[in-house]
């Protein structure tokens, strides 16, 4: 797909971070844009700001729910009657945590919304694009912490992101041998320190899904940035408009995997099989920031 104009996106998570970023950049090309999101406070903020910008609207969705996803689709097809970009961006993480010290609600919440959002969206989309018969594309945000190399003390987020990378990498090898007219890509946010809402996510976390017990505060983006300069990494900050509109263009130019610096993914992975065939722990921990 090279040409958005005209064309319908559904953008989870869209009303802050990468997805309002998305959706600027989707109004920008000329798409009808619609936003998922479950913040209504959020949602209509992004909404006011957007006015006048092109065809938006919001539809308060909880990704967790097969049942709010399902909803969304049939607002989306009662609306427009088509879906030609699907992008299952919300996501969120869980205090930094040695894995026997996190919890079942960790694993429970995130693991809902970051997996199971993403195969919700898909069952509820995908068979509807199918049978509607244009081309399409499905982008489903993962992250290099998990999809390239984990972050150990990130072990509930880093695995969530490895599944969402394995899942996507199983949907577009079906949506090929199935000649289906879609494709599907993993987008890995990338570029630099992203400042966005995935740093302070509790604030959406449900209540029957609370931390089973207390935990230390929760690092800031410049904690992390420290950090990662003290392990010898230089993470400038990431213009969030910059990273949308080279996920656009990876759309346009069919690439499976978006990532702004792949080479150095490149490296890590081929050192990370280097570490496999000879049977060792495939994390360099020389090089994970320590918080």
């Amino acid at each position: 797909m090279k040409d958005f104009a005209g064309k319908v996106a559904v953008v989870t998570g869209g009303a802050s971070g990468i997805g309002r970023s998305l959706v600027r950049e989707l109004l920008a090309a000329g798409a009808k844009v619609v936003i998922a999101d479950v913040e209504q406070a959020a949602l209509d903020r992004v909404l006011a700001e957007f006015k006048g910008a092109g065809e938006v609207t919001g539809v308060v969705t909880d990704v967790r729910s097969a049942e709010s996803c399902e909803a969304l689709a049939a607002r989306v097809y009662d609306t427009h009657g088509a879906c030609h970009l699907l992008f299952n961006n919300a996501g969120v993480a869980a205090p930094s945590a040695n894995v026997w010290e996190t919890t079942a609600n960790d694993w429970t919440w995130v693991h809902g919304v970051n997996v199971h959002g993403v195969m919700h969206g898909i069952r509820a989309f995908v068979p509807r694009m199918i049978a509607g018969g244009e081309e399409g594309h499905i982008i489903n945000t993962s992250s290099g912490d998990g999809g390239v190399s984990p972050l150990p003390y990130q072990s509930v987020y880093a695995a969530s992101k490895a599944a969402v990378s394995c899942l996507t990498e199983c949907l577009a090898a079906q949506l090929l041998t199935e000649g289906t007219k879609l494709g599907a890509s993993i987008f890995y946010p990338s570029g630099g320190l992203l400042d966005t809402g995935i740093w302070t996510t509790d604030r959406n976390r449900p209540a029957d899904l609370a931390r089973e017990k207390p935990y230390d505060p929760v690092p800031t983006v410049q904690d992390f940035k420290v950090a990662a300069e003290a392990a010898g990494m230089d993470l400038p900050l990431q213009d969030l408009d910059e990273l949308a509109r080279y996920c656009l263009q990876g759309i346009r130019d069919q690439r499976f995997i978006i990532m702004i610096g792949l080479e150095g993914a490149e490296a890590t992975l081929l050192d990370r099989a280097a570490r496999i065939g000879r049977a060792e722990l495939p994390i360099n921990l020389a090089e994970v920031p320590q918080l």
